[in-house]
């Protein structure tokens, strides 16, 4: 069973807004997202998500947006390169090497049961990994016990708001560090195990 692994980037005060003041990008942080992009075999995406990482999608032509430095490039390769899974109820994709995955076409939102026996069909296949983004869909993987490995990127600003990292789960996580790098921006990652089995 591959490890289902999730990875986010905060503030001091959990705010997962990656468009708030204060986080900051350099070369190394986007190399030490490609590392870890390139430890999985599929990405794993709700819409929100997937549409904010879009951003790094090439055009028709195969050419990057104009914003992205020489020094992005490898990330923006790297996020193209992963297969990725989308997990939506309101958008079927097929480029940008992705594939959508347990959508209801009338838009009913997916209950626990075809969630949990959507993610764990993909635990089951072979390989490194699958990573997983985002906020809503990482807290209700995270409620249902499924993620094998937790990375927060904590960045040395506090923004006052939300949206918070894992905002709602009904009990707390028991989590054990098992890596800490720190980073040039200031930013340290910080990889979290789960004391007990994952489902």
């Amino acid at each position: 069973m591959r490890p289902l692994r999730y990875s986010i980037n905060v503030s001091l005060d959990g705010c997962a807004d990656h468009a708030a003041d204060g986080f900051r990008t350099d070369a190394e942080l986007h190399h030490h997202a490609a590392a870890w992009l390139e430890r999985n075999d599929v990405l794993l995406f709700g819409r929100v998500t997937y549409e904010l990482m879009e951003a790094w999608r090439p055009d028709a032509d195969g050419h990057l947006q104009d914003w992205v430095a020489p020094w992005m490039e490898p990330f923006a390769r790297t996020i193209g390169d992963v297969p990725k899974r989308l997990l939506s109820t309101t958008r079927r994709e097929t480029g940008w090497n992705t594939e959508t995955i347990d959508a209801h076409p009338d838009g009913t939102p997916l209950d626990d049961v075809a969630l949990e026996a959507a993610v764990r069909a993909l635990k089951d296949e072979p390989g490194r990994g699958i990573g997983v983004g985002g906020v809503r869909l990482p807290a209700e993987l995270a409620r249902l016990g499924l993620i094998d490995e937790y990375q927060l990127v904590v960045h040395p600003v506090v923004v006052g708001h939300g949206p918070y990292v894992l905002a709602g789960l009904p009990e707390s996580l028991d989590l054990r560090l098992v890596d800490r790098t720190e980073l040039g921006s200031g930013a340290t990652a910080h990889v979290y195990e789960p004391r007990r089995p994952t489902r």
